[in-house]
Parts: C-alpha cells; sequence; structure tokens
C-alpha cells in the first residue's frame, strides 16, 4: 500500500463514523482488496462482507487492541492482522479450536505481525488483561452458542471483562427480522430484540446500527437454515442424499444472508 492509500486509510478507521469521506472509505477498500495477505477465497466475498465499510462503522482506528472471536477460516484475520501490525495494534484471536493450529496458519511475521491466540471456551479463561481491549468483534456466532444453556452470557461476561470502558463491542449476526427467530435460532437467524436486550443486560450500551450488510433477497426459509446459503452452501441434511429438486444456483443468486451490523459500548 502506498503512502497516501495507508494515510486515508487511517483516517478512515480513526474518524467519527459521522465524518466519513468517499475518497477515505475508497482508499481504504483499495487497501482492503489489494493486500497479497489475503486468500482468494476470502477476497470474492467482500461484495457481501463489506470489510471497508463494517469496520469503519464498528470504530476501528490504528493502535489499537483487537479481540476477534472465533475467527474460523480468517476473513477478518486477513484484514486486522495486518492492518495492526502496519499501525503498532495487537490482535487477538480467540478461538476454540487448536490454538497452535491456527497460530501456525499465520505465522508470518512480515504479513499478520505477531499475533496473539487465546482459548476460548465454556470453560476458558480471560481473553486478555481486563480492561485491556479496545475492541471485540464477533460474527455470524450468536446463534451457535444459544444452543448451549448459558453460552451467551458466560462469552457476554468474558467480553464485558476484556474491553476498557467506553470500548467497543462489534457484532454481526444473521438477522432473523422480521419473521420471529425460531427457538434457539436454530437455522441460524437470531431476532435482533433477543441480541439487543442480552448483550445490554451484559453491561453494554447499543450505540449505533447500520444496514451495511442488509440483503433483501433473503427470504430466511430455506431447507438447511442461512447454511444452504454462501459461503457454506449446504445441499443435504446429514447422512441424507441431496433432494432430487434442490437448485443450487437458486441460492447462489441470493448471495450471503441478511445481517445486522452493531455497535455496542461498554458503560
Amino acid at each position: 500500500m502506498d503512502r497516501r492509500q495507508f494515510t486515508l486509510a487511517t483516517l478512515a478507521l480513526g474518524a467519527a463514523p459521522a465524518m466519513a469521506r468517499a475518497d477515505e472509505v475508497a482508499a481504504l477498500s483499495a487497501w482492503f482488496l489489494k493486500n497479497p495477505a489475503r486468500s482468494a477465497e476470502n477476497r470474492v466475498r467482500d461484495p457481501f462482507r463489506h470489510p471497508a465499510e463494517s469496520l469503519r462503522f464498528w470504530g476501528l482506528a490504528p493502535g489499537m487492541t483487537v479481540v476477534e472471536i472465533e475467527p474460523s477460516g480468517g476473513y477478518w484475520t486477513e484484514i486486522l492482522a495486518p492492518y495492526l501490525r502496519a499501525t503498532s495494534g495487537h490482535y487477538v484471536a480467540a478461538v476454540s479450536g487448536d490454538p497452535a493450529e491456527f497460530k501456525t496458519r499465520y505465522a508470518d511475521t512480515s504479513k499478520f505481525g505477531d499475533i496473539e491466540v487465546v482459548p476460548f471456551t465454556a470453560q476458558s479463561g480471560p481473553l486478555v488483561s481486563n480492561g485491556t481491549a479496545n475492541l471485540v468483534l464477533t460474527a455470524r456466532n450468536f446463534h451457535n452458542w444459544m444452543w448451549q444453556p448459558g453460552l451467551v452470557d458466560k462469552y457476554l461476561a468474558d467480553f464485558h471483562a476484556a474491553v476498557a470502558p467506553q470500548a467497543i463491542l462489534a457484532v454481526e449476526e444473521h438477522r432473523a427480522d422480521p419473521r420471529p427467530m425460531v427457538p434457539q435460532a436454530r437455522d441460524g437467524y437470531v431476532s435482533t430484540a433477543y441480541l439487543v436486550n442480552a448483550v445490554e443486560g451484559r453491561g453494554f450500551t447499543l450505540e449505533a446500527r447500520s444496514e451495511i450488510n442488509a440483503n433483501p433477497k433473503d427470504t430466511k426459509d430455506y431447507p438447511f437454515g442461512v447454511w444452504t446459503l454462501p459461503p457454506t452452501r449446504r445441499t443435504h441434511a446429514k447422512d441424507q442424499p441431496t433432494p432430487a429438486d434442490f437448485d443450487p444456483k437458486k441460492y447462489e443468486a441470493i448471495g450471503e444472508s441478511d445481517r445486522m451490523t452493531l455497535r455496542f459500548r461498554r458503560a
């Protein structure tokens, strides 16, 4: 990234969300799109994930300590870790799988910096030292936690302990609205009211919501839940054949899910 792009990118992230300028967001998008640390599999998802707009809305700024919850395929890792390396920040990945495997995948410090990997399970301890994170990001995770009693409360308590006062909890989640949420969000779609009430009940305040990741094509009535859509593209139930009338092109045309994009502050 050239010096002008980097300057505009840091300005775009560091400025107040209401002060966005088209050239700043464009420069930031160019950095994310061209960054050689990113995989082809993740780049093709940019039209649905809106990385520059989402991170700017959430309030990412140079030099932050950012904790990402369950990075999975590394979509945000490949964006956040290089950015924080370049701005003297710190990236922490909270993973439920093998921490050593994740660390190895992103071991190239020239691209990703010296990332920190911590366990994230029902039994895990603090994510970071209390009050030291500037931003905790959880993308598309709440629906998984709702299947185990007490897990949402446990994780929200972890997030609250991790972030400094007035720091940010950034949330992206498949949105059930306007239809009712099915029990435990078993199809992957979560009610906005449920999520906001749960988070605010743990000492956060909803500061803003955005339609950056809305998708009006998403009808939320698929045979295999939200996982019928990209990027999962599920075609059959476990241990069952694909239905004869299943048309994957139909779901490909819809794209990724309709999602709520929320920014909370710790009180």
